[in-house]
């Protein structure tokens, strides 16, 4: 089976839809199938390029902004398109952006099979084109073109999680919708939680640093939290607001509120893991999110999470209980949970081992396994 995979840009770091890229194309091709990738190229010479490489588009005014956010987009060349195309059996589509919305005519023309994965939601571009209400119209219309011009050529449409598979289904769109995790690398062995040290109490906090992933949430619950004299955030991440954050972190250091200095830092995924296991909660107040496979990986590591519930936050589905939600953007219900688990420090060791197997449901073999069931009913269909 020959796949054509179609991504704008899957090379550019700090973005969930660059790690899933990483992981789906070599785990594709070992696991059989003949997969190729047509995206911009990749900036690092010496990193991996695609097989269909394309010029990167840049936005006249815009440019500078979404290079911030960790993305790209590619320039439309007819010719390489329709080059890839003809080649492959499945044309699978990444998002609904020009790029993806030109290979699905000519790959409906060609009469060629058309998939998609939904990796993003409306509210991600707009919100950080400032336009931050959820509810505002103009994700309704990114969202019309986003179904006509792309996701209705596909027959399936691969849904990371249930909340992404109900929100297509509220915007018309009528493939036949695949749940199917994203997933995560799953170690052989089971991991142990760990119990890490409590002075400082070292909340993990890891996202881009932008409007939808709500950090201020987390820095204003400092000013509402018991222990906030203990505690020190490690913000993993980069992004157009960090220097917006760092300067809320230091006002909560000059007045008084918290004494240890929060920590900014854009890690390697070893270096995650590695600090992960040195954390005491795992802080996830993204209001928008497809999936959250950063929260899921530090779960594996046997942090307990502590996560926004909303009606676009997908993430909150890796919570076991009611003690692991917050409701979106409650700095105060924020700090209440944050303390409930530090002064319950042996009830957190047991949650973290609990969290620490709840992962491995998320296995990233199944997930391709699923990924290639859905190419082979497509072909079939």
């Amino acid at each position: 089976m020959k796949v054509l995979v179609v991504c704008n840009n899957a090379f550019t770091k700090g973005n969930g839809l660059h790690t899933v890229m990483q992981s789906l194309m070599p785990r594709l091709k070992e696991a059989g199938i003949d997969a190729r990738l047509m995206s911009v190229r990749n900036e690092d010479m010496n990193g991996p390029q695609p097989d269909y490489p394309l010029e990167h588009f840049r936005f006249p005014v815009f440019d500078s902004l979404i290079s911030s956010h960790s993305y790209g987009f590619a320039k439309i060349d007819e010719d390489m398109i329709r080059e890839a195309v003809q080649w492959a059996d499945v044309i699978h589509l990444q998002e609904g952006f020009p790029l993806e919305a030109r290979t699905a005519r000519i790959a409906d023309k060609a009469g060629k099979t058309i998939v998609g994965t939904f990796h993003l939601y409306s509210q991600n571009i707009l919100a950080n084109a400032l336009i931050n209400r959820k509810d505002n119209f103009l994700n309704d219309v990114l969202m019309y073109f986003w179904r006509t011009g792309a996701y209705d050529f596909c027959s399936d449409i691969h849904c990371p999680t249930e909340t992404v598979r109900k929100h297509l289904t509220d915007n018309g769109f009528k493939a036949r919708m695949r749940v199917i995790s994203n997933g995560i690398e799953i170690p052989d062995e089971r991991i142990k939680a760990s119990f890490p040290q409590t002075d400082p109490i070292i909340l993990l906090c890891i996202g881009r640093f932008a409007h939808e992933k709500s950090q201020l949430t987390l820095l204003e619950a400092m000013r509402h939290s018991r222990h906030a004299d203990r505690i020190q955030i490690h913000f993993a991440g980069k992004g157009p607001l960090k220097e917006r954050y760092e300067h809320e972190a230091e006002k909560l250091v000059s007045e008084g509120i918290m004494k240890h200095p929060a920590v900014f830092g854009f890690y390697s995924s070893d270096e995650l893991k590695a600090l992960a296991r040195k954390a005491y909660l795992n802080i996830h107040c993204a209001v928008v999110e497809v999936e959250g496979l950063s929260c899921l990986e530090a779960i594996r590591e046997g942090v307990v999470p502590v996560i926004a519930e909303g009606h676009l936050a997908a993430t909150s589905q890796f919570a076991l209980d009611e003690r692991s939600i917050f409701p979106e953007q409650d700095a105060r219900a924020l700090a209440e949970k944050i303390d409930w688990w530090i002064e319950h420090p042996v009830e957190r060791l047991r949650m973290g081992q609990v969290y620490a197997d709840s992962a491995r449901k998320y296995d990233i073999e199944a997930s391709i396994a699923g990924i290639i069931d859905m190419y082979t009913s497509a072909l079939a269909s």
